[in-house]
């Protein structure tokens, strides 16, 4: 991959870990600041829920953070194309089922990049 698409692909990927945090390690704290809409008595109750769905965010940026260090560059636009696609598919959901803002913090970046790393090959 192009060094442009690599910085990219680290980008999206850092959100990604970023979210991990959120969702595993600070719901009651950073998650209530972060997550307005979700009444702040359940955020203790969803604590084992939101580490699932931080696990799963975890699992997308290894993807990412994988096809940097792959030196085969068609194997690793490959790898990177299928996270990212997951990234489009995971964000475009839940923009879907519960805010629409998720759309635009988490799919529409990974789309562009997903664009930019197939069309830069």
């Amino acid at each position: 991959m192009a060094l442009l698409a690599k910085v990219f692909v680290a980008i999206i990927a850092a959100e990604h870990l970023y979210i991990l945090w959120v969702e595993m390690f600070a719901w009651t704290t950073t998650g209530k600041r972060i997550f307005t809409s979700i009444d702040h008595t359940l955020f203790e109750k969803t604590k084992g829920l939101a580490a699932n769905q931080g696990l799963y965010n975890g699992f997308l940026s290894a993807g990412l953070i994988w096809s940097l260090f792959i030196g085969d560059v068609l194997w690793a636009k490959n790898i990177a194309v299928f996270f990212l696609s997951c990234v489009v598919f995971a964000g475009s959901y839940g923009a879907l089922t519960s805010s629409k803002s998720i759309f635009f913090k988490q799919a529409l970046p990974a789309l562009l990049v997903l664009l930019g790393v197939i069309l830069i090959h």
